[in-house]
């Protein structure tokens, strides 16, 4: 009993360290964006600056006393957040104060989204709702959406932009999980096993028409990964991974711009002012910065374009350091290890599931972009989870988040049903 009392007293207070470590990176890092930006310094601005601060500790001292579980999970996205908008300030002080009115609503539905799931507990029973809501964001996407960077997932509304897909990662994680906590079910009908392969491929189909071949491979890689978890059916996953070869195959010779890449990924120093300018300016950028960087304000990562977005890491890397690059890895592979660590310790199956789920999307995506910018794999256009300037993939990101911490909590449900779930 003292035992534990004295070890949940060392965790307090490692996470009170944690919090104020958060606070003074972040108010070094951006006081430096405003001295570069001070000539253009404006009163909105330092309030800006302020909201930041008092934002990011704030959200995670309230969680850490309305969650049963630990903060870790806010206070590692925090940090992330803390990074992005930094550098995304230095480059662009208007996208900077955007950055935290996307942050601003990220951190109010990733509240209500945790509400939500405390007081409403039939999501293992909403397969069809899932799908709905996916076809229905695609459907509208393939008739309102706009091209741009070459893939039609834009809707654009006056001054804002949504981009579907980024939310259609939500009912794809929940829809899995249904499947899986089900499955024998499902096993008992005539190709039901099938079920979830024919669903994911018709939003692979979709994904082909709208040219967004990097949410397609992230969904393509979650549904294998959780078949190689979650599924005995070791052909089926054989099966998958050669339509995914396959279509890959397909995709190069169909799209011109998918050929493009490839091409500048295999050797992008033979067309150093054209296709392979982004590619290689963003090495220059990361091979500039050293280990620990020129300095926020002292680079130049305005050469590399899109810096703010698809092209964020190598602008972390030229004025943070690559030890700051290094960090930021570290901290997605914590918080992916987090999610397989509640999906292990979750008694819950349809949690357990959930929770692997969002680890694996958060997973292939940082892996996608980081991999592309780094010349490991040809570039394809995801953002960078909770760092890359984009409202749709904060708030998305927020909401995966909150359905995390809440999975890492102990499940308790009121009816018998649920009860025999457990």
């Amino acid at each position: 009993m003292i035992r534990a009392f004295d070890l949940n007293l060392r965790k307090k207070s490692v996470e009170k360290r944690a919090i104020f470590l958060l606070f003074i990176f972040e108010f070094l890092s951006l006081s430096l964006s405003m001295i570069y930006n001070i000539e253009t310094l404006t009163k909105p601005d330092f309030i800006t600056y302020v909201l930041i601060l008092l934002a990011t500790v704030s959200s995670t001292l309230i969680i850490g006393k309305i969650s049963s579980t630990s903060s870790i999970l806010l206070m590692i996205v925090n940090m992330l957040f803390s990074i992005g908008v930094a550098i995304i300030y230095r480059l662009d002080p208007g996208l900077g104060k955007r950055q935290l009115n996307y942050y601003l609503v990220g951190l109010v539905v990733f509240f209500l989204t945790y509400f939500i799931l405390k007081k409403v507990h039939i999501w293992h029973k909403l397969n069809k709702f899932y799908v709905g809501i996916s076809i229905f964001l695609f459907a509208i996407t393939l008739v309102f959406g706009s091209y741009i960077g070459g893939a039609k997932n834009w809707i654009i509304l006056g001054p804002i932009s949504i981009q579907p897909s980024e939310f259609i990662k939500v009912p794809l994680a929940f829809f899995i999980a249904s499947f899986y906590t089900h499955y024998y079910e499902y096993t008992k009908k005539p190709f039901g096993k099938y079920y979830m392969n024919f669903i994911i491929y018709v939003f692979i189909g979709f994904l082909f028409l709208q040219k967004d071949l990097g949410t397609a491979l992230i969904f393509f890689g979650t549904m294998i990964l959780s078949q190689f978890v979650y599924d005995k059916d070791r052909k089926l996953i054989l099966i998958n991974m050669i339509l995914m070869i396959l279509g890959s195959i397909v995709a190069y010779f169909l799209f011109a711009h998918v050929r493009v890449r490839v091409a500048t990924w295999k050797d992008p120093w033979s067309d150093i002012d054209v296709t392979g300018y982004q590619i290689t300016q963003a090495l220059f950028a990361m091979a500039s910065g050293g280990l620990f960087g020129s300095g926020i304000g002292l680079g130049r990562p305005d050469f590399v374009p899109v810096a703010e977005s698809d092209f964020i890491f190598p602008a972390i890397c030229e004025e943070m350091g690559v030890f700051m690059g290094i960090a930021v890895i570290l901290l997605f592979m914590i918080l992916v290890y987090r999610a397989i660590k509640i999906s292990l310790i979750q008694k819950d199956r349809f949690y357990s599931i959930l929770a692997f789920c969002i680890g694996i999307l958060f997973a292939l995506q940082t892996f996608i972009i980081l991999g592309g910018v780094m010349q490991i794999i040809p570039l394809t256009g995801v953002t960078l989870p909770f760092i890359s300037q984009g409202g749709s993939s904060m708030v998305a990101g927020f909401i995966l988040l909150a359905v995390l911490q809440y999975a890492g909590e102990e499940i308790k449900y009121g009816d018998e049903e649920d009860e025999e779930r457990l």
